[in-house]
């Protein structure tokens, strides 16, 4: 690809992004406002990082990552993989880990974390092993959810608000997590009204 070719497919990448935004977020209302969005500012750093990660410029991809995460509060490796039309929702505390492979339209809410299930058991894997997930295309992972270590979360798939997935997902698959019960009112043993009374005077 030459350096004239570059250019329109970059603006092009970018103007997808944008458009991406505005169709997911019903809060966003023009494409001025998205360029405040933090997603924004973390998946266009990671594409700069990912591209010096890729050829062999580990320590300034790692920093701009660590700028990235300062600004946004999204932490992505730059040597995950991610697909067109990603979208984080609100962003804060995402963690996206180094061997995690994204699909393309792929939407993750706030305190996802696509991670590793402990370096204890990372460290018995082959030396280049998958540690992190993949994800396929169109899934949606709500909020506070986990999706942890080498499994794959088919496409179409549904991963519900604090959720934990630790095992491989076929496609169209609906993970949530329990809700909560209600229980019987609590006793705080409660000190009676004239009893208060006599112990302020």
């Amino acid at each position: 690809m030459t350096t004239c070719e570059k250019g329109p497919r970059l603006r092009a990448l970018l103007a997808e992004d944008i458009a991406t935004v505005l169709a997911k977020d019903p809060a966003a209302s023009s494409r001025a406002e998205v360029l405040l969005y933090p997603h924004i500012h973390a998946l266009w750093t990671y594409r700069v990082a990912h591209h010096l990660w890729r050829r062999g410029h580990r320590f300034t991809a790692r920093a701009l990552s660590l700028l990235a995460r300062a600004v946004s509060g999204i932490e992505i490796h730059p040597g995950a993989r991610i697909g067109r039309r990603f979208f984080v929702d609100h962003g804060t505390a995402v963690v996206i880990g180094e061997t995690v492979r994204i699909g393309d339209d792929v939407m993750l809410y706030h305190q996802v974390t696509l991670g590793s299930v402990g370096w204890w058991k990372d460290l018995r894997r082959p030396a280049g092993s998958r540690r992190h997930p993949v994800v396929g295309d169109r899934v949606i992972i709500g909020t506070g959810a986990s999706v942890l270590g080498p499994v794959t979360v088919g496409s179409d798939s549904r991963v519900g608000a604090h959720a934990i997935v630790l095992d491989d997902l076929p496609p169209h698959s609906r993970v949530v997590a329990p809700t909560c019960e209600v229980l019987p009112a609590l006793d705080t043993g409660a000190v009676p009204e004239p009893a208060l009374n006599q112990l302020a005077s």
